[in-house]
């Protein structure tokens, strides 16, 4: 049985896309990042919970202050994506829920009154938002360059609260010259699927 999203956009969301390490100049767009939120924001997620949050980083500013908690590797790429946004949970993500899922307002007290259930909860569907979001990215005809090799404490107090658990930090853009590195090997189906 073949897929029934057309093979252009396949290839577009998957099998032609690459993590970009450098950009062109082209600016991301206000308008294009509410693109990818109006588009990825109905990935489904636990209750309907919605713990991202994307904070953009484009002032120079707050461009350098982002560099310096950066892995000494990824500060290059940083300091020139034409944006850069840090990925984050949202661990009082729970107050949302009774707009969120009205067919089962309870749900904040019963299942979330506790922090740690909440930072369970939001870093697991936060991340299921993120990979929506970079898959949005690429539905835009953009890169995006998700990272983890940064100080999270360093991003949580530079840009976040307490109540904020950083998950990523992503440049998004064109892809430049040499953007990304040849493709390397997935796992096989037979090698990730088994029946019971």
């Amino acid at each position: 049985m073949s897929l029934v999203l057309d093979p252009t956009a396949q290839d577009l969301l998957f099998r032609e896309a690459h993590t970009a390490n450098t950009f062109t100049d082209e600016p991301v767009t206000d308008e294009q990042v509410q693109a990818i939120y109006d588009l990825v924001k109905y990935g489904p997620t636990a209750f309907n919970q919605t713990p991202l949050r994307i904070t953009l980083v484009r002032s120079a500013e707050a461009r350098e202050r982002l560099v310096q908690h950066m892995a000494e590797g990824n500060q290059p790429k940083t300091a020139t994506a034409p944006l850069v946004a840090i990925l984050s949970a949202d661990n009082e993500f729970h107050e949302e829920l009774p707009t969120l899922l009205p067919s089962f307002p309870q749900a904040k007290d019963l299942f979330f009154s506790e922090r740690p259930a909440r930072e369970s909860a939001a870093a697991l569907n936060a991340a299921l938002q993120a990979a929506y979001f970079i898959i949005g990215v690429r539905a835009a005809g953009l890169a995006a360059g998700p990272m983890t090799g940064v100080d999270f404490e360093g991003l949580r107090k530079e840009f976040l609260d307490d109540d904020h658990t950083p998950l990523m930090v992503v440049n998004i853009g064109k892809p430049g010259e040499g953007a990304s590195y040849p493709r390397s090997p997935r796992l096989a189906y037979d090698e990730v699927v088994t029946t019971v």
